[in-house]
């Protein structure tokens, strides 16, 4: 029987969540800090350099959140669905709640929220996560979920991404979690190459790594799209109604900027072919270079050559000598040649 106004005493309360993921926070937070920064000191560079900075910086800023932001999301396929269903064990109660899943690269996430908010005497908002990164063991996640009491909707819904659940969806998510993990995180490094290239006279080599970001982020949506569909879809059932599963936000912000880092790329292989010299000024390097340089032994010898354009070397002058200046050189170069005087 239950105690204290229809509340059983066993069942811990609901716990205090953050609006949202911390490691999401954490990211935001230090992209809109460099973002800002940036924003104070625009003022200070003059001309249309400045839109040019502008532009890059605030397009590489966005590139580099997303493909961190969305490697710790846990809205790469979601379902949400409102019904009525029973909620806590050894309770003929029923609630209506708004059940949701959403389902990462390194977990999955379940919330249940009633409507209203509170029934039974009690508040019903919870938000668990259960998580199959390297070093997590979901199994004992769900165990220790059994031992608090969780409401029925949340452990039904854990227990379908169980290890031995015969849906087989922990294998077939965390498979895909992995390799698409994997491969964003090879497509940050490219994008932190990229950026070093850009900023050097190598903008051909940036371009080629920019598109190599958009390739890597392109593939970690084919495995995780492959991964996932390789097995039928297990019928999540709650109450009267079924939840069903689509790709989330994290998966089509993914596929834009994956499909926005190839147009840069294939754009800059193109513009280093037909217009270098505007890419140049674009990336607030000269326009101006001679290929052809000379050396000269000056300032440093052999030990510190200088290197200068031709256009400042020098160029030889012919400087007419008069015949007597010309006669007396002969004479002492060749004292014995009559020819001299002629």
């Amino acid at each position: 029987m239950a105690a204290f106004g229809h509340t059983f005493p066993f069942y811990a309360g609901p716990k205090p969540t953050f609006p949202m993921d911390t490691t999401l926070a954490v990211i935001i937070t230090i992209f809109l800090t460099a973002l800002v920064t940036f924003i104070i000191i625009l003022p200070g560079i003059r001309g249309k350099t400045r839109l040019f900075w502008l532009l890059r910086v605030v397009t590489s800023l966005f590139i580099g959140a997303v493909i961190l932001a969305v490697n710790f999301s846990s809205e790469w396929s979601v379902g949400q669905v409102s019904t009525n269903t029973t909620y806590k064990a050894f309770s003929p109660e029923w609630i209506s709640a708004d059940i949701g899943l959403q389902v990462g690269l390194g977990g999955v996430n379940i919330t249940l929220t009633g409507i209203p908010v509170q029934q039974l005497n009690e508040t019903i908002n919870y938000n668990e996560k259960f998580t199959w990164r390297l070093g997590e063991n979901y199994a004992e996640e769900y165990a220790k979920a059994l031992e608090k009491g969780l409401p029925d909707p949340v452990l039904y819904l854990a227990e379908k991404f169980t290890p031995r659940s015969p849906c087989g969806l922990y294998h077939q998510y965390r498979l895909a979690g992995h390799y698409a993990s994997a491969m964003l995180w090879v497509a940050f490094l490219c994008w932190l190459l990229a950026n070093v290239m850009l900023s050097m006279p190598v903008l051909v080599y940036g371009g080629h790594m920019l598109l190599a970001t958009g390739i890597f982020q392109l593939l970690a949506l084919l495995f995780f799209s492959t991964a996932t569909s390789l097995t039928p879809p297990c019928p999540l059932r709650l109450g009267t109604a079924v939840l069903h599963t689509h790709h989330g936000p994290a998966f089509w912000i993914t596929l834009t900027t994956g499909l926005l880092c190839v147009l840069l790329g294939l754009v800059m292989a193109v513009a280093h072919r037909m217009q270098p010299h505007r890419l140049k000024v674009f990336f607030n390097q000269s326009a101006e270079e001679d290929p052809k340089l000379e050396w000269s032994p000056e300032e440093g010898g052999l030990l510190s050559p200088r290197y200068r354009s031709t256009a400042e070397s020098p160029e030889p002058q012919g400087i007419p000598l008069s015949e007597e200046v010309s006669d007396a050189c002969c004479k002492e170069e060749h004292p014995g040649d009559t020819n001299c005087a002629l």
